[in-house]
């Protein structure tokens, strides 16, 4: 993968390991920048146009929950990774639902940060986005692959990179079993415990947004994975 013009945020208040973590990036041939704190990265992240934000949790000032809040009401589909030294399923479970593509526990190796780096990117680009019809009709919604919108009438839901991804798999598996597994191994590219919870988050989230047409639905298949019905 050609790193040389992708450009990291990094919001790590361990200057001892900010400063690592930035020395590594960069000697893999990514532009990273490196704040202490939530809200000097958040002034940063305003002007300056990033592939993707790594944020610890725990910061002073603004954590990093806080910050992405903040990054997504901005930029929806930015990928975020999460470093943490939490371990607790709820914890992981809310990084997630803020819409964070990846969660890291601390300690970890720098080769498994490069990894779920590259492995995002990678899941993120432009030919990945375009591999499959630009257009579902879902009973009364439109969903539009290429903008990540699902409209019904005069409402338009913007959608993350993620839960587009999900709903393809869903529509071009329509009324056939999505397995689960498939579906964490395609767009997480792990079928981990957190990346599973993840997944529920965002088949939660789309129900949500499906609830206006009764005709529509995704339903368990328990044991197996999702279906969606119309």
């Amino acid at each position: 993968m050609t790193t040389a013009k992708t450009k990291i945020l990094l919001a790590e208040d361990d200057e001892n390991l900010g400063l690592l973590l930035r020395e590594y990036l960069k000697a893999k041939g990514f532009e990273t920048n490196l704040f202490a704190n939530g809200d000097l990265a958040f002034r940063d992240f305003v002007k300056t146009q990033y592939d993707i934000c790594i944020l610890d949790v725990m910061m002073p000032v603004k954590d990093g929950y806080t910050l992405a809040k903040e990054i997504r009401q901005i930029d929806e589909e930015i990928p975020i990774i999460f470093l943490t030294a939490k371990s607790m399923k709820e914890d992981v479970i809310e990084g997630f639902s803020i819409g964070a593509d990846d969660y890291i526990t601390k300690p970890f190796s720098m080769e498994e940060l490069l990894f779920r780096i590259e492995a995002i990117l990678k899941r993120t680009s432009s030919s990945y986005k375009t591999s499959a019809p630009e257009q579902f009709e879902l009973g009364s919604y439109t969903f539009d692959l290429k903008k990540q919108t699902l409209q019904t009438g005069d409402k338009v839901i913007r959608l993350t990179t993620k839960e587009s991804e999900l709903l393809k798999l869903l529509c071009t598996h329509q009324n056939k079993i999505l397995d689960r597994n498939f579906a964490l191994k395609t767009i997480w590219l792990d079928d981990n415990y957190f990346n599973a919870r993840s997944m529920d988050v965002y088949i939660t989230k789309l129900r949500k947004y499906l609830k206006d047409d009764e005709s529509v639905e995704i339903i368990n298949v328990h044991g197996k994975g999702f279906k969606l019905v119309m």
